[in-house]
């Protein structure tokens, strides 16, 4: 009986699904080796392998057996997920198409040899794991219906796209219509949008990404996938904005908000904001000076006007600044910048602190105990007791041990160091890949979790 790849799933699933691994047809206590690699869409290769052994009935489930040595040890279902590694050094996993599914491939090779060779192959598999939403089990019970997914994807010019969904699971033989969405004029709409004719409105939510720049959509996408209308919001280097980003004017961000409260498919009062790193910030920002914000995420965020001023109206907030004299190098001769920041006279009153006392609805902190780009655990702290100098209770704080500053979507391989837009060097992110990517998926739980009760639940897929 020739070795076999089963997936479950199989065939497709969404990228922040866990799927089962197993391998039926090999020899009782016959050792392979399994490997993984997937290529993103500049063609970087990441791989990661491990060894196992079959059990007596040649049968190996990895959901029951741990792996013995390779890119990880031990019982680690998805670790052949979480342990990529990519081949170009300091490339940052990203997904840049949400439209396209990343396809990994599943080797089984036969022995422990540290480089398998091609005629050692048993058996190989192609799994692809989706961002769109909807992507999962829904199945129309009329014969020779193919269902397909679909969901409201809006340009919004250079602020970004919104992802309205999930709308649906479509297929041949539900009825669509074609939806035009009301923008200013200053705005592009995407046209000829087809969705069903049920779901909806959803809890909004905005999402923001740090100063790496660009449109970043994996993460909304996500969200949409389970009951959220989310928007992307890019800031610089897309479409006409700014290459750099110099200054914060929360205006520009208010009109997102605008935006998102006025969609028919967004279900007020308010909305909820996530972002991570700087994006996180201007989150803080948000909640602190606009209303109708419902609930925020800062996922490593620092709560202060980092090197960059922060506008709003007749207000500002001027940066805490740094000093790159204490910048290290670390062991491993890559650049530490964690204390680069001018040191916070005044704690939680120091005047380049944004001041989150004013937000209207709650706010949760999500940190990485190890995170390099900045102190996040030791600034959410000093969050805390803002919030309790003004009388507004402890913040929420989740702190995660051996997690570095990237606290991605589940399964995403942990970005240890990386090309910083600034320095134009690459630095150290922090991080233990077992405990960060254990951290990931708690954390995308908890994000959940807090969207669906502060905005309300999300609608059953």
């Amino acid at each position: 009986m020739a070795a076999t790849v089963v997936l479950e799933p199989a065939g497709r699933c969404r990228w922040d699904e866990p799927v089962r691994i197993a391998v039926r047809g090999l020899a009782p206590g016959q050792r392979v080796t399994l490997r993984a690699s997937l290529r993103d869409e500049k063609g970087a290769l990441f791989r990661a392998h491990a060894r196992y052994c079959a059990d007596a009935d040649g049968q190996l489930d990895l959901a029951r057996a741990p792996a013995l040595g390779g890119s990880f040890v031990g019982l680690e279902p998805m670790g052949l997920l979480w342990a990529l590694e990519p081949e170009k050094p300091f490339w940052r996993f990203v997904k840049r198409d949400v439209q396209t599914p990343f396809a990994v491939k599943l080797e089984v090779f036969d022995g422990h040899e540290p480089e398998p060779q091609a005629e050692q192959l048993l058996s190989v598999a192609v799994h692809e794991r989706d961002f769109r939403p909807g992507f999962g089990g829904s199945r129309c019970a009329r014969a020779g219906c193919a269902p397909r997914s679909s969901y409201l994807q809006v340009s919004l010019g250079c602020l970004g796209r919104a992802h309205i969904g999930p709308l649906i699971h479509l297929c041949s033989c539900l009825p669509q219509i074609t939806f035009q969405t009301s923008l200013p004029s200053s705005l592009k709409a995407l046209s000829g949008i087809s969705f069903a004719l049920r779901l909806g409105p959803f809890p909004g939510i905005i999402d923001i990404f740090g100063m790496g720049g660009g449109l970043l959509e994996y993460r909304a996408s996500l969200l949409a996938g389970h009951g959220f209308a989310t928007l992307a919001l890019a800031y610089c280097d897309f479409e006409d904005l700014p290459k750099k980003f110099d200054t914060i004017h929360l205006d520009y961000f208010e009109e997102a908000l605008c935006y998102m409260l006025q969609h028919t498919q967004v279900k007020g009062p308010g909305i909820g904001l996530l972002g991570i790193s700087l994006g996180a910030d201007i989150c803080l920002s948000m909640a602190s000076f606009l209303k109708n914000i419902s609930a925020t995420v800062s996922i490593n965020g620092s709560g202060f006007s980092e090197n960059k001023p922060i506008y709003y109206k007749e207000t500002s907030i001027p940066p805490l600044g740094h000093d790159l004299r204490r910048m290290k190098v670390a062991f491993s001769g890559l650049l530490d910048i964690v204390d680069i920041r001018n040191d916070i006279v005044g704690g939680c009153e120091n005047p380049c602190m944004i001041p989150i006392e004013k937000a209207q609805g709650p706010i949760l902190f999500i940190v990485g105990q190890d995170d390099h780009n900045w102190r996040s655990e030791l600034y959410a702290q000093i969050a805390s007791e803002r919030l309790q100098a003004h009388g507004k209770g402890k913040a929420q704080i989740i702190s995660y041990p051996g997690t570095g500053h990237y606290i991605e979507p589940p399964y995403f391989p942990m970005c240890p160091a990386s090309l910083h837009r600034l320095l134009d060097k690459p630095v150290i992110w922090g991080g233990e890949p077992r405990a960060h990517s254990k951290a990931q998926i708690d954390a995308w739980k908890q994000i959940l979790t807090f969207f669906s009760k502060h905005l309300g639940a999300s609608p059953k897929l």
